[in-house]
């Protein structure tokens, strides 16, 4: 099981997911520097990397579960 994160990441990585829907990535570094753009002078580096780390994971897991909906939608068409 994974660490809970506690209501101020989630909602930080929230308001960024929103103002920034097309930069947000798959990729830590990129979310990592995204966020300290988009709260300037507001984070510590800690509570950066914090949230950056949250955005990356949901943005991984929407991609997984994309991928597995494609792959359903597959077996679904050839086996009927």
């Amino acid at each position: 099981m994974g660490r809970v994160k506690i209501r101020k990441i989630k909602v930080l990585a929230k308001e960024v997911i929103e103002k920034f829907p097309d930069r947000v990535s798959a990729d830590f570094e990129l979310n990592k520097l995204l966020v300290s753009q988009a709260l300037t002078g507001q984070v510590s580096k800690k509570i950066r990397n914090k949230v950056a780390g949250y955005i990356t994971r949901l943005v991984r897991r929407g991609l997984e579960e994309e991928l597995e909906e494609a792959e359903a939608v597959e077996a679904a068409e050839s086996s009927g």
